[in-house]
């Protein structure tokens, strides 16, 4: 019997990376990225609980411009991952499985993740 030269299954270098396949993989970071920040949430929330010392430090450290950005970004993953669910909603439908609607529906999902999280940050600045 002679050893097979070719691989069982198709690998990852014969297939074209397309949009698809960054939102998914990005849908996996950002799922990631929102437990760690459901634990700022759980710290914030426990210093609350403990009184006004623990929760002045934690909203100086939040306050911080490194904390805004640490901010910023879980409000981003947690829109983006709730719009990636979405997508993924309309996809278990049968609908939007076309090539072209499929790649809209990717292109989308990132385009209101950025403009949401920009939009609800501009309301917090100007609420505050």
């Amino acid at each position: 019997m002679l050893p097979r030269s070719r691989p069982l299954s198709p690998h990852l270098e014969l297939y074209r990376f397309t949009v698809t396949m960054a939102m998914s993989i990005i849908h996996r970071i950002t799922g990631m990225v929102l437990y760690l920040g459901t634990i700022l949430l759980v710290g914030w929330l426990a210093a609350a609980a403990l009184g006004e010392g623990p929760l002045a430090l934690v909203n100086t450290a939040f306050g911080h411009w490194f904390g805004q950005l640490v901010l910023i970004g879980y409000t981003w993953a947690l829109l983006h991952h709730m719009l990636g669910g979405v997508r993924h909603f309309i996809w278990d439908t049968g609908r939007g499985l076309g090539p072209g609607t499929r790649e809209a529906i990717a292109w989308a999902n990132l385009g209101a993740s950025i403009v949401l999280t920009l939009l609800a940050w501009g309301v917090f600045a100007w609420w505050r």
